[in-house]
């Protein structure tokens, strides 16, 4: 459910919430943002053992994916650290469109390109582009309603034809880059309100979904990321990291946990967390929320559970702050 905010509050919740920020995190809250995503590359892996292909090389399933459907995985190392998060979606039996951060899709797709000698599958970068639309009102701009994350459908919108997957958030529209211009003036003709990547982030760490880039690296495994839930299938087939990834999760408690943080001032992404005894990790990402005040998300040492009291070493000094669990709940800041 929404958080609920209080006309005429946030200054007093938080000063510091610039009013465009404020203006765009009510569009997406209440109706629907448009986000033109930049840091996100696509690119295709097709042939009649694309399937297969991705079985062994991914954290989830791919081969009893219906066309039509799509998941949220990771590509792992031989030891389990993730080198990338992705989503795949299955367009057709023998063809999955994929996507991934764009300092991480180069390496996934020369991991993919070269282990896929002597297979019938080919992995090809492609010229596609992201439109977000994020906030309820997104399936009344597009005028569709996919399903389930991950699920898509058909579109034509300017005359170019999209596909519509359903996000955590609201809907993305993919479409050929050299359309991106016409759809999203469309969609903006249809409702849709331009937002900053800047006010994206809040609502991100609200939910407490990692990026990778920042809270997640290739020194990472998906339990301490805390996307396993969502990523990973334990009933699958072999993948490359599939053993140590099953033995801390059947075995094991992860050494670290992704964590909210609610900050009592400013701080900076990097800044060291630490409790009385050591350091326990850094922040990942700081934002300040019309809802929830100041905000972040960062992996931490396991030590530091909900509701503990740690200190943010920062350039002006040090600066109190409570772990939380994950998404964002209303607490005591109010």
């Amino acid at each position: 459910m929404s958080p609920k905010i209080k006309p005429g509050t946030e200054q007093s919740e938080s000063e510091n919430v610039r009013p465009d920020l404020d203006a765009e995190y009510r569009e997406m809250r209440e109706a629907c943002g448009l986000l033109e995503e930049t840091d996100r590359t696509t690119f295709t892996v097709k042939g009649p053992e694309a399937a297969e292909f991705l079985q062994g090389q991914i954290t989830n399933e791919t081969e009893t994916l219906e066309p039509g459907s799509g998941g949220y995985a990771a590509l792992l190392d031989r030891k389990g650290h993730i080198q990338t998060d992705l989503r795949l979606l299955r367009i057709a039996e023998d063809e999955f469109w994929l996507d991934a951060g764009t300092g991480s899709a180069p390496r996934a797709i020369r991991h993919l390109t070269t282990y896929k000698i002597g297979r019938e599958v080919e992995v090809t970068s492609s010229e596609r582009s992201i439109v977000s639309l994020i906030g309820p009102g997104s399936p009344e701009v597009t005028g569709l309603t996919p399903g389930g994350e991950h699920d898509f459908a058909d579109l034509s919108l300017a005359g170019a034809s999209c596909l519509v997957a359903g996000t955590d958030l609201g809907q993305d529209v993919i479409c050929d880059s050299g359309d991106r211009g016409e759809v999203v003036a469309e969609l903006t003709r249809r409702g849709a309100v331009p937002v900053t990547p800047a006010a994206a982030e809040i609502l991100r760490v609200e939910s407490g979904r990692p990026r990778y880039g920042i809270e997640m690296s290739e020194a990472t495994m998906p339990a301490e990321a805390g996307i396993v839930e969502r990523a990973v299938d334990f009933n699958k087939g072999c993948y490359i990291g599939q053993e140590p990834v099953a033995r801390l999760h059947y075995r094991g408690r992860p050494n670290r946990h992704l964590r909210g943080l609610r900050f009592s001032g400013p701080v900076g992404r990097g800044d060291t967390v630490s409790n009385s005894e050591r350091e326990l990790g850094s922040v990942g990402t700081a934002v300040v929320s019309p809802a929830f005040g100041r905000i972040g998300l960062a992996i931490l040492r396991k030590e530091a559970e909900p509701g503990d009291i740690v200190t943010i070493e920062t350039a002006t000094g040090e600066v109190p702050a409570e772990v939380a669990g994950l998404p964002f709940e209303k607490g005591s800041h109010e």
